[in-house]
């Protein structure tokens, strides 16, 4: 029950996340997440996209690299003490966390979403299972 993450390679300059997200809006691709790492010279943008197949493609179009993964998205509840519940599920069951997001998601159901790479995917997937973590699909992104 993993979700498709994009990561693009974006030249730290003027305009290229411009580029970026104007490209996926002209074509009707709607940003559900998004987070930033970056150097001096360049960034990896991360994002989760209600159509990651059709994004990949616009973005490749315009000569920008783009490559998927699998991550997990995860619902927790909007209040303290929630992502900690989490990390202690996945450090329990030695699951390693190499990063992680938060997603744009309604708020007023007082859940938050948790956007996780981690080690092993199938072994978090059956953790947070376990726990009464609710985990979303490729097909509740695209909904949302």
């Amino acid at each position: 029950m993993t979700v498709k993450q994009l990561s693009v390679f974006v030249e730290n300059r003027p305009g290229r996340l411009c580029a970026v997200t104007e490209a996926l809006a002209e074509s009707g691709i709607n940003i559900r997440a998004v987070s930033i790492a970056d150097t001096k010279d360049f960034g990896i943008m991360r994002i989760i996209v209600n159509d990651t197949d059709k994004a990949v493609e616009v973005l490749k179009e315009k000569s920008f690299i783009a490559s998927a993964a699998n991550v997990i998205a995860v619902i927790a509840d909007d209040k303290p003490g929630s992502m900690a519940s989490i990390m202690k599920t996945l450090y329990n069951d030695n699951i390693s966390v190499e990063y992680m997001y938060a997603a744009f998601l309604n708020t007023q159901k007082g859940e938050a979403c948790l956007i996780l790479r981690v080690d092993n995917n199938e072994a978090a997937e059956v953790a947070l299972k376990e726990a009464g973590c609710r985990l979303l699909t490729e097909e509740d992104i695209a909904q949302i």
